[in-house]
């Protein structure tokens, strides 16, 4: 077996206490108070905060029943927040736009409570880890690195995990910006990956997450109006000549740009709305992908070899004869998938790669 390397660069973000569930009248057998206090006690080496269990702690060496039953329910509901949600909810609200509706509808006291019934306690906290094989490998490196460093580095991106859905989907786009990639995901494998370019410091790429629908071929470029304040109004005013000759138009309050060799896009774009107007597409500018760092553009993903991450996408739906003919006709056409992929654009410093991956 070919041997996995960890990387780990550095990081933006830190933990904090997160907040919790209300307690609810749940029973718990010494047996389960006891399972839990390992739970508690072990949430460091899973780079968590233990959560504040005073009550719980007191209790039990007290040995007071009632309120031993009620504390232990109010501390593993604030660990299992802490499993599902991570520690610093405030930071993950403020920079992790990615959507965790279906963790935000898991019943924790529900949840909890059948775990109880089943005398399952173990399995009630190992299911609200993260699902991805990349959170493991980093959770299994944290428990032997030494280095105090490296271990913050980590734990940050361990709690970075634990702000995305704990379930990606069967099939699935994972852009690590911080990484330059983006790798297409099938049945919990990383089956490819393509080298990307990511916004610069100035206008970095946000964390988001959205679903793609499509592939748009010889696509227009709306023209964000930064760029329009940047370049290309002062191109427009200046050299007319030269910015017709680059495809720029000024139609309907707002420049684009035409299909073409020229133009920011490329020959392709994909089809996933967002907020941000931002896409993952071909560039004329490839050159940039043979850079080890590209934190180049304004806030869009270049990719490497688009043309045949868009085909390998469309897997399903056009052949690439068919593909062929759209993008010599010139024409700005769209090509659906088979059914909407989730895109998952991210920030992750430290994760596990092969050895022979493009990435540096």
């Amino acid at each position: 077996l070919m041997k996995k390397h960890l990387i780990v660069v550095s990081l933006l973000f830190g933990c904090s206490a997160t907040s919790a569930p209300a307690s609810v009248p749940i029973t718990w057998s010494n047996d389960q108070i006891d399972q839990l206090a390992g739970w508690l006690d072990a949430a460091p080496k899973e780079a968590l905060q233990m959560p504040p269990a005073n009550d719980f702690i007191t209790a039990r060496r007290a040995g007071e029943p009632q309120t031993l039953q009620l504390s232990a329910t109010d501390a593993a509901l604030k660990l299992a927040n802490a499993y599902l949600h991570g520690n610093d909810t405030a930071r993950k609200q403020a920079k992790w736009n990615v959507d965790v509706e279906s963790d935000n509808a898991v019943d924790l006291n529900a949840l909890l409570t059948s775990s109880l019934a089943k005398n399952d306690v173990n399995g009630f906290f190992r299911s609200l880890r993260p699902h991805h094989p990349d959170y493991e490998t980093l959770r299994s490196a944290f428990a032997i690195e030494a280095d105090p460093a490296r271990r913050v580095k980590l734990a940050r991106n361990m709690e970075r995990w634990r702000w995305m859905p704990q379930s990606l989907g069967n099939r699935y786009l994972l852009v690590n910006a911080a990484a330059y990639e983006v790798a297409l995901w099938e049945n919990g494998r990383r089956v490819q990956s393509w080298p990307v370019v990511v916004g610069k410091i100035k206008t970095p790429t946000p964390v988001f997450s959205t679903q793609v629908t499509g592939i748009n071929y010889n696509p227009w470029w709306n023209i964000p109006k930064s760029i329009v304040a940047e370049s290309v109004g002062a191109l427009t005013r200046k050299n007319p000549a030269e910015a017709k000759r680059r495809g720029y138009v000024w139609g309907d309050g707002r420049f684009r740009q035409r299909p073409g060799r020229t133009n920011a896009l490329g020959s392709m774009k994909l089809v996933m709305p967002n907020d941000y107007t931002v896409y993952l597409h071909d560039t004329p500018e490839q050159a940039s992908f043979k850079k080890p760092a590209r934190a180049f553009s304004h806030g869009c993903i270049r990719v490497g070899d688009a043309l045949g991450f868009a085909s390998t996408l469309l897997t399903g739906t056009a052949d690439q004869k068919q593909i062929d003919a759209v993008l010599a006709s010139g024409k700005t056409t769209t090509l659906s998938l088979v059914e909407p992929l989730p895109v998952y654009i991210a920030y992750f410093t430290a994760d596990v790669i092969d050895p022979v991956s493009s990435r540096k």
